[in-house]
């Protein structure tokens, strides 16, 4: 036997669109709930990376300071070497005077040049003593 479709009633339609209706508002609340999640989520990311940032810019500026720090510390021993080899220059000078004069030989060293060799230390045999506070700018 054939079967014979009837038409939909009204109430089958209203009932529906009642839940197209009531599927709609779900599936609208869930994307709400989503959405809200990845606020929080990018929120707090936000406040993660603003912390790291700023320990960052706290490192940095402590890195700063201690290359500043360094720095000075390195021109006043530059400026200490400089006086040294001239004083050395001055004393070998007063060496090649008395041994002129005396007529002794006299063995005088000959004054490293620290921009050549830079990496060896001229006398190694005399420990170089520093004060803290001498570094002092």
């Amino acid at each position: 036997m054939a079967a014979v479709q009837r038409p939909a009633s009204s109430s089958d339609s209203d009932e529906r669109k009642r839940k197209r209706m009531l599927s709609n508002r779900e599936s609208a609340r869930r994307s709400r709930i989503r959405k809200q999640k990845q606020l929080e989520d990018l929120v707090n990311e936000v406040s993660a990376l603003q912390k790291d940032n700023s320990q960052l810019s706290e490192k940095i500026n402590v890195a700063t300071q201690r290359y500043a720090e360094m720095e000075c510390a390195n021109n006043v021993l530059r400026a200490q070497a400089m006086e040294l080899t001239e004083r050395l220059r001055s004393l070998n000078s007063v060496l090649h005077i008395v041994e002129e004069v005396s007529g002794y030989a006299v063995d005088i060293p000959e004054i490293p040049d620290p921009l050549m060799k830079p990496w060896q230390i001229p006398c190694p045999v005399q420990p170089i003593m520093a004060l803290a506070d001498m570094f002092e700018c």
